[in-house]
């Protein structure tokens, strides 16, 4: 009996000795454990395997996209490269015709207006007889506030020109102008706009 309780001490002594000798490097060394944690990374990356290519079925291959993933394997020299694009362009050939559906020539009742101080005075016109005739009558005003035309109403390249030469000094661009007849509750046309006046 008590060669058995003596056996069953040794036993247990055995057991304690050996957790001791397995786990007190870890205890006694933190330092070098911290630093050998930043190399398995490193490590894991290189025992990754290779992508492999389980199907082609053409076009462009992604390979190039996966420098972005972390372990992937693909140096970044692979990686893909977006080529400039040219800037887009619009010339006024593209801009008309330009038809304002809510906007006719007419007559246009003054009144007040309450815009953000500051904004820029500006008017609409069209390719119309009484818009040409407007242009030559308020030219100098217009030029003196410089203001900006909109066009509203144009069919073709040649009908802008004819507003130009009417507005000799002045900025005229083809623009639909819905959106601003509903905003300030217009109808008609030729109309001047500034921060506080709406008038013909």
């Amino acid at each position: 009996m008590k060669r058995v309780a003596f056996m069953r001490l040794a036993l247990s002594f055995v057991g304690a000795l050996a957790t001791v000798v397995v786990c007190s490097p870890a205890m006694a060394q933190p330092a070098m454990m911290a630093s050998q944690s930043s190399e398995v990374g490193d490590v894991a990356a290189d025992l990754m395997p290779e992508l492999t290519v389980v199907a082609d079925h053409g076009g462009e291959p992604a390979r190039p996209y996966f420098v972005a993933i972390g372990m992937a394997g693909v140096p970044e020299s692979e990686g893909y490269v977006s080529e400039p694009q040219a800037p887009f362009s619009m010339s006024e050939q593209d801009m008309v015709p330009v038809i304002s559906s809510l906007l006719t020539p007419g007559r246009v009742e003054s009144r007040a207006l309450e815009l953000p101080p500051g904004t820029t005075p500006f008017f609409l016109v069209g390719d119309d007889a009484l818009s040409l005739s407007w242009l030559e009558q308020r030219g100098d005003i217009l030029r003196s506030m410089y203001a900006v035309g909109l066009v509203v109403n144009v069919d073709d390249l040649q009908g802008l020109e004819r507003l130009r030469r009417a507005a000799v000094g002045l900025e005229l661009r083809p623009v639909s102008g819905d959106d601003l007849a509903g905003r300030v509750g217009i109808s008609h046309y030729p109309v001047l706009i500034t921060a506080s006046r709406l008038e013909q």
